[in-house]
């Protein structure tokens, strides 16, 4: 059984800082699996923010976070970070965690290059 449990959400104070964990259980990250965040604020849809593709760790963000987050796996491939810094307003969403069942090209941001998803975890910037 597949899980995807995000924590590390909460409330900061806008230029603040947080970091988001994804553990994975159920299944091992093989090389070439496609592992993302995502978020979801109220009223709108849900945007990619940014991926790490695990054969060779590339990883992509989007522009509003580029340079303020940090997209990161562990050595045993079981946990995705998300390290957020400069937190804004606009920050505050739903954050998911999401990965690929399978080798997949091309890793981007598009949700359906996605299999698995976590529950989410609050970020609020205030």
């Amino acid at each position: 059984h597949v899980q995807l449990v995000e924590s590390g959400g909460g409330s900061v104070q806008p230029g603040g800082s947080l970091r988001l964990s994804c553990v994975v259980s159920g299944y091992r990250h093989s090389s070439g699996v496609c592992a993302g965040w995502f978020r979801q604020a109220p009223g709108k849809g849900r945007e990619g923010v940014a991926n790490i593709w695990t054969a060779d760790h590339t990883t992509y963000y989007a522009d509003s976070v580029r340079g303020r987050f940090t997209i990161s796996k562990d050595t045993a491939e079981t946990t995705l970070y998300l390290q957020m810094n400069s937190l804004k307003p606009e920050d505050t969403a739903m954050y998911y965690c999401a990965s690929s069942a399978w080798y997949r090209v091309p890793c981007d941001l598009g949700q359906h290059t996605y299999d698995y998803w976590g529950q989410g975890t609050q970020v609020t910037v205030s």
